[in-house]
This record gives C-alpha cells, structure tokens and sequence, in this order.
C-alpha cells in the first residue's frame, strides 16, 4: 500500500470523486447511516490516500489543532470492506499519526471513534476520554493520544 498527503486543492476531480465514493460506500450504506459527508471541512484537512494497484482503498483526513478539536484530529478512517483482512487500517492510522507529526509538528491528537473500535484504536496508544455519545445514531467515544 503506498500512502499520499494531499491538500483538498491538490486533489484532483476523480480522486475526490473516488474518496466521496469509499467514504459513502462505508459509512452510509455498510453502515446504514444517513448523515451529512460532504461537510465543507474536507477543505480545511489533509487527505491522507492509501492506495493499491492504482485503487483508492484506505482513506483519512486529518487537522491541524484549533480547526476540528483543540488538538489536532483524525476522521472519515475508512477501508474499503474487500481490503481490511490485510490489516491496512493499522498502516492507515500509523501513516496519518506520522502525517500530523510531519506536517503539524504536533503530538497529541484527538478523535471521535466509533465505540465498537475503541480496542483498534488502543492500539495506536488512543485512549477514552470522557462518556459514549451518539453521533449520528452511532455510539462513539472521544479518544486522545499524547
């Protein structure tokens, strides 16, 4: 899986495309979750792009602190359902993780995990913080990382 950090300006039309296409496949149908995606904040982040043989199949955005959560974030975590027996979530987080060091030389991140992945998010030294709530129908938690 190679990785790539993009602006939003610096995506082209059929990547964007293709990212919008991941992102409803999962986390709307998969997820039978009606919701708002496209949010007007995918301008602000960084796209942080797995691909495989040329096929946009692990996708996050990332912020620098002070433009989601005081600190700086992760969201829309998300791989495809046909590649995640590979373990590329993990390659995902840990190159998003090494994206904000990079780009926003910063350590601490905060995130709004969905509850049933609080352990996957464990292990990227994320931890809860404070009580479940729900977004979007969904039970999430917020989770930090110092």
């Amino acid at each position: 899986m190679n990785f790539q950090i993009k602006t939003f300006q610096e995506l082209n039309t059929t990547e964007l495309y293709k990212i919008l296409q991941l992102r409803s496949e999962v986390f709307v149908v998969e997820q039978d979750c009606v919701y708002q995606d496209v949010d007007f904040k995918d301008q602000k982040a960084l796209h942080v792009i797995g691909t495989k043989n040329d096929k946009i199949v692990a996708y996050t955005r990332i912020f620098k602190p002070g433009d989601y959560f005081t600190n700086s974030s992760i969201g829309r975590v998300v791989v495809a359902a046909s590649e995640r027996k590979y373990g590329y979530g993990h390659n995902l987080m840990k190159a998003s993780i090494e994206a904000i060091k990079t780009h926003f030389n910063v350590d601490k991140i905060t995130i709004s995990a969905q509850k049933y992945l609080k352990k996957f998010y464990e292990k990227h030294q994320f931890i809860q913080v404070g009580e479940e709530y729900l977004e979007d129908g969904i039970p999430h938690i917020r989770m930090d990382r110092n």
